[in-house]
């Protein structure tokens, strides 16, 4: 039995892609808990749901390529515009007229994406370690290229498409967890990360990281400039995914807030769940008011 239970689920379809929601609580506003990177389903908010669905309307979804949605094969399906035309269709769906959207690290790229194209809908942005193109990653990140074949699995070397496709999916990810939860005694959250991320096929992730690839820096930034709703960027300055400095330049261009968590990892959420809860429910109480 889980901590809550949703009091509606359905289907939002948008060109023949099914995307599963979920929606709990009755106040307002209404927050989306929006989808990350297509490693793992809405799960991931578990530590969010129970906290905010006590004051707001709080509507979850399982991103394209995870979960109970639907999972294309083709990497052009994995595009961040096709992430945020997505979170609009769940919008519709749960007859939501407009919501604060939160997101995780590559949820960043299209709730940007979603307040910019359709600022009607959006009052506001809270953002937890974005990975988004506006300063540079971790130098580890960018020494082996993702679609070459390597002649080593040594760190990084793991985030590699033939890796993940040849037998060493599990390796990547017990790595890759590892690097997400970074604070002591994590055991608990890298075991719930491996365990969700392994319901999703190589191969879909493979294509989801491939569409990644359409969102860069200047197309990014003019994107960002065009945010008209409040922001809240949260971040941990020991973050080994998504580096500090990209939360900071998305706060500086987006003209908002900015948080940084002392020693914090990547899965705040996770990990500093009362901190991110709080925080989270001052934004909204002041963009409610």
């Amino acid at each position: 039995m889980r901590a809550i239970e949703p009091a509606y689920t359905g289907y939002a379809e948008r060109d023949g892609v099914k995307l599963y929601w979920q929606r709990f609580g009755e106040g307002q506003p209404s927050i989306v808990l929006l989808p990350t990177w297509s490693i793992m389903d809405s799960r991931f908010w578990k530590a969010q749901v129970p906290y905010l669905a006590r004051h707001f309307r709080v509507i979850t979804f399982d991103g394209r390529g995870t979960g109970r949605s639907d999972r294309p094969a083709e990497a052009e399906a994995y595009s961040h515009v096709e992430f945020a035309a997505d979170t609009i269709a769940v919008l519709d769906a749960t007859e939501t007229p407009d919501a604060v959207l939160v997101g995780l690290s590559c949820g960043a790229l299209w709730g940007v994406q979603a307040a910019a194209a359709r600022p009607d809908r959006v009052r506001g942005l809270i953002f937890l370690g974005p990975q988004v193109p506006l300063a540079p990653t971790h130098a580890g990140r960018t020494v082996y290229p993702f679609a070459d074949r390597l002649d080593t699995t040594d760190g990084w070397a793991k985030y590699n498409r033939y890796h993940w496709l040849e037998g060493g999916y599990r390796d990547f990810l017990e790595f890759f967890a590892g690097q997400a939860c970074t604070e002591p005694h994590s055991t608990k959250q890298i075991e719930d990360f491996i365990e969700w991320a392994l319901d999703i096929e190589p191969a879909k992730l493979v294509a989801s990281d491939e569409g990644l690839d359409a969102c860069g820096l200047d197309s990014f930034r003019s994107v960002c400039e065009r945010v008209r709703a409040p922001v809240l960027v949260i971040h941990g300055d020991g973050d080994e995914l998504a580096h500090h400095a990209r939360g900071a330049a998305l706060a500086a261009v987006t003209g908002g807030e900015l948080v940084t968590v002392a020693s914090g990892g990547h899965f705040l959420q996770a990990r500093e769940p009362v901190f991110v809860n709080r925080v989270v429910k001052r934004f909204v109480d002041r963009i409610a008011r």
